[in-house]
């Protein structure tokens, strides 16, 4: 009687889990199956191309920034005296330049004038010497010697007289065209150098790529910062998206373009999306199959979706929920 009345007990108990495990599946059936994903938006990190200490920050978290509004400045004291060396650079080739093509100064001119007069007229004097020497040696009155120290002499002089023509005509004409050249080149060069300080001290003047919300600052005024160093956070709140993972055997359902309802449980209410993206490729897997010859592997591919107006409230991070009845 004993055994027999444990056996009924045990019976009914399992009727009673059996019936339960039935009712939950049909109840888990019958309930929607939600993927979640969540707001995400575009983000630019605003940073300088220079190091610097930071000289003032002219925003706060949470302020609401336009396109090329000004967010921070840094102290470069080092790039100042860098412009000041490009600077005195290009003077100095300028400088050059213009010597090279106004070529020699009045004063040098008229030098070399002066000594070229003055090699001509000697050349004058030795040529008569030695046209006299000369006459007088054919009648025999002048030695040999006297004639070759004659014509030595207007030799010499005619040389001198070369030479110094040679010296003013040079002076007269100026730089010749490669040093022109050159100095022009080198005017160049030193524009260049300072162009370049003057784009590192321009971009010690850093200002707001897009519009948008100040979301992070990560530095204060007084620290130093390396190059690259984002100092300011900034969200575009008027480009956001839902991303969300969706099972490879979902993937048929999606197509690019397709209206999707997402509720967002922080609004408490349903917003309509549009499919701008899917993955190429696939993510990772969900499930592992436990019996390779009865499942597999089930991957995900990354989707986002863009509302198809903008919503008011809504802001990165937030949860989004999609029924996958519904794809």
């Amino acid at each position: 009687m004993k055994n027999s009345t444990l056996i009924a007990i045990f019976t009914a108990c399992l009727l009673i889990v059996g019936t339960l495990l039935v009712i939950n599946r049909h109840i888990s059936r019958l309930a929607p199956k939600w993927i979640q994903g969540e707001i995400g938006c575009t983000t630019y990190k605003a940073a300088s191309k220079v190091a610097g200490r930071i000289l003032r920050i002219a925003v706060s978290e949470g302020d609401r920034v336009e396109q090329g509004e000004l967010l921070y400045t840094l102290s470069t004291p080092e790039l100042d005296a860098r412009l000041s060396q490009a600077e005195a650079a290009e003077l100095a080739a300028s400088a050059l330049d213009r010597k090279a093509l106004r070529g020699a100064r009045p004063e040098q001119r008229r030098e070399a004038y002066n000594l070229w007069q003055k090699a001509e007229a000697g050349l004058q004097l030795a040529t008569r010497s030695y046209e006299r020497t000369k006459r007088l040696y054919d009648q025999g009155v002048a030695t040999a010697q006297q004639y070759d120290e004659a014509q030595a002499q207007w030799q010499a002089a005619e040389a001198s007289e070369r030479m110094a023509r040679a010296q003013y005509e040079l002076v007269e004409a100026g730089a010749e065209k490669e040093e022109k050249e050159a100095a022009a080149a080198r005017v160049d060069q030193a524009a260049g150098a300072v162009e370049e300080v003057l784009s590192y001290l321009r971009d010690a003047t850093v200002f707001s790529p897009a519009g948008g919300e100040i979301s992070t600052i990560t530095a204060e005024v007084g620290e130093l910062v390396s190059s690259g160093y984002p100092v300011v956070t900034i969200l575009d709140l008027r480009d956001q998206w839902a991303e969300f993972h969706i099972c490879e055997n979902l993937l048929s359902k999606i197509r690019m373009g397709r209206r999707l309802e997402g509720h967002v449980p922080a609004l408490k209410r349903a917003i309509l999306f549009e499919v701008s993206y899917i993955a190429p490729e696939a993510d990772f897997a969900t499930r592992t199959a436990t019996s390779s010859a009865e499942e597999f592997d089930v991957r995900t591919f990354l989707i986002k979706a863009r509302p198809i107006r903008h919503e008011e409230g809504l802001r990165p991070g937030m949860s989004v929920l999609f029924d996958w009845r519904s794809f």
